[in-house]
């Protein structure tokens, strides 16, 4: 993900639409009942932006994944049909 600052979107204007898409999904999708959210440890922007569309962080999947020879640890976030931020 890209701050939104370095596209020279307002803030929050990523968030925003985290929020609108995922309500989207919801809506188009009814048996649709999870969506993940999974950023590198270190984005801490990133993990603000889902913080903000709702997305409850759940953990961290250590050494997830291996980029350019580095195996990474990524936070794991999620937001439910159920959770009371959609209704």
């Amino acid at each position: 993900m890209v701050p939104s600052h370095m596209l020279g979107w307002p803030p929050n204007w990523i968030h925003f639409h985290y929020a609108r898409a995922v309500s989207s999904a919801f809506e188009e999708f009814p048996d649709l009942e999870r969506i993940e959210g999974i950023v590198d440890v270190n984005n801490k922007a990133s993990q603000r932006a889902l913080e903000k569309a709702g997305f409850l962080k759940e953990g961290v999947l250590r050494k997830y994944l291996c980029i350019n020879e580095e195996t990474i640890d990524f936070a794991m976030y999620s937001l439910l049909s159920t959770d009371p931020i959609l209704h």
